[in-house]
């Protein structure tokens, strides 16, 4: 006569004293683990529109959208869940490391509206005083003159923005220049890489 093993035997008494390790979703609500990785939500006060986020996903789920429209810029980030796998490589990238934050979430899935499946952002642009391209997200150069502290005085596009986000800067008439009609004043002005390199080159 073969007698069970011990460890069986082990597994089978813990099993009974124990239940079931399954839960009963979806006839009762079911409470993730603490670590748990769900449904991600972009977080407007953290987010600094850098764009990390979509460069690191790897299912391509985040939707990048720069929108230039009568003198004014944006960028809007979506993502979409129903592409997301939840690998939490862009919480784990994140600039400020609360911009997008993975939730408990899980139960989403439907037939119908799909489109509602997505989150999304808008963060304006800071434009060059020169040429008007967009420069970077007015969020995220924010959030580098509060890390750099008084560093922030040896950048003069930095500067300047800093001092007008706190009213302390004088507003002027913002004269757009071409290619190669530069001035030297114009070196002390919120500007693009490629016109503040003119602009030094050519005082």
């Amino acid at each position: 006569m073969r007698y069970p093993k011990l460890r069986e035997l082990k597994e089978a008494i813990k099993a009974l004293l124990k239940g079931p390790y399954t839960s009963k979703f979806p006839c009762q609500p079911h409470q993730p683990y603490e670590r748990f990785r769900g449904r991600p939500y972009f977080h407007e006060e953290d987010c600094t529109g850098c764009a990390a986020c979509a460069q690191v996903c790897p299912a391509k789920a985040i939707e990048v959208e720069d929108i230039i429209q009568d003198g004014q810029a944006k960028r809007k980030l979506t993502i979409h869940w129903d592409i997301c796998i939840f690998c939490g490589q862009c919480q784990a990238n994140c600039l400020t490391g609360k911009g997008i934050i993975l939730s408990q979430e899980f139960a989403f899935a439907t037939t119908e509206n799909r489109q509602q499946l997505k989150d999304g952002v808008e963060k304006d642009f800071v434009l060059c005083d020169c040429c008007a391209q967009p420069i970077v997200p007015s969020a995220q150069y924010t959030w580098v003159a509060k890390r750099l502290g008084p560093l922030t005085f040896s950048n003069a596009s930095l500067m300047l923005f800093y001092l007008k986000s706190f009213g302390l800067a004088l507003k002027e008439n913002i004269s757009r220049r071409k290619e190669g009609d530069f001035l030297r004043s114009d070196r002390i002005k919120i500007l693009c890489p490629r016109c503040r390199r003119q602009a030094v080159i050519k005082s």
